[in-house]
């Protein structure tokens, strides 16, 4: 797995249910503009506000859409432990291409050993062969770090299994330091601004927020890997991060779409407020 990953927002209708067909087609339209594949149900997506049996409804419907299963990492990381491991089966047994599996994020100042045992657990209770686990760190959400020690006895003990990480915590000196500290392992960072930066040390790519609406730049840079690619991909991305970013989105795919429902989004997150959105539109 490599290249340009969309976090995949979730459009919602007018009582805040998720919309599978609207999904479906928004995948496609993702892997048609550029990116090489998609990550479901991560922060941008409102996972952590859909149900179980949403998120599996989303998933059967992007598979029935013909979206091939390699291109997708299902997020699967719950409070829960046993739905991580239920949505971890399910995604290994429809052959996605892999699972990002957030550590504990409920409990605060746990140790590297309970996030290592939180999972050992959710690999060993899935049972899968086929299973790929991504790591997903982001600590200023979940406020729960993915240390190196962690990362190291996860592949010691899963060689095969446990890929790669998704380094969303914006600390690039972070992401060098997994690189070097685990060559061949698949460091994906969380914005295109750090996109060349992470090609240079030997990454695998982005997962990136922005590529819901500039696909195909994040696609162009990715394959350039020139300074000028990346100061055009900088350019959008500083005019989303001036705003509530998954609400930001949703608001320039409801516009480039004509969908007003596009801005729909689950408390405790809200649409943009008028002032906000020229901001947006006036870049």
């Amino acid at each position: 797995m490599q290249g340009v990953l969309a976090p995949v927002l979730t459009p919602f209708d007018r009582d805040l249910n998720p919309d599978p067909s609207r999904f479906a087609r928004f995948c496609r339209t993702l892997l048609d503009e550029g990116c090489d594949a998609l990550a479901l149900f991560g922060t941008t997506s409102e996972a952590n506000s859909l149900s179980l049996e949403e998120r599996e409804r989303l998933l059967d419907a992007v598979l029935e859409a013909g979206v091939p299963p390699h291109k997708l990492i299902i997020g699967t990381g719950c409070s829960a432990l046993p739905d991580t491991v239920r949505l971890t089966r399910k995604a290994a047994r429809a052959r996605c291409g892999g699972t990002l599996m957030l550590p504990p994020f409920y409990y605060k100042n746990v140790s590297e050993e309970g996030v290592y045992r939180s999972f050992a657990q959710a690999i060993d209770r899935a049972g899968e062969p086929r299973i790929r686990v991504y790591l997903y760190h982001i600590p200023q959400v979940s406020q729960v770090g993915i240390a190196l020690g962690v990362i190291g006895r996860l592949l010691k003990a899963y060689p095969g299994v446990v890929a790669g990480i998704k380094d969303s915590s914006g600390d690039f000196e972070n992401t060098r330091a997994m690189l070097r500290a685990f060559p061949g392992f698949e460091v994906f960072v969380g914005t295109e601004k750090l996109l060349l930066a992470n090609l240079r040390e030997g990454g695998a790519g982005c997962i990136s927020a922005t590529a819901n609406v500039n696909a195909p730049a994040i696609a162009r840079a990715f394959r350039s890997r020139t300074e000028e690619t990346q100061r055009e991909i900088d350019v959008v991305r500083a005019r989303f991060e001036k705003l509530p970013l998954i609400a930001a989105l949703k608001e320039a795919v409801a516009s480039r779409t004509g969908d007003e429902t596009w801005r729909l989004l689950r408390p405790p997150l809200v649409e943009l407020s008028a002032e906000q959105r020229q901001t947006l539109r006036a870049g």
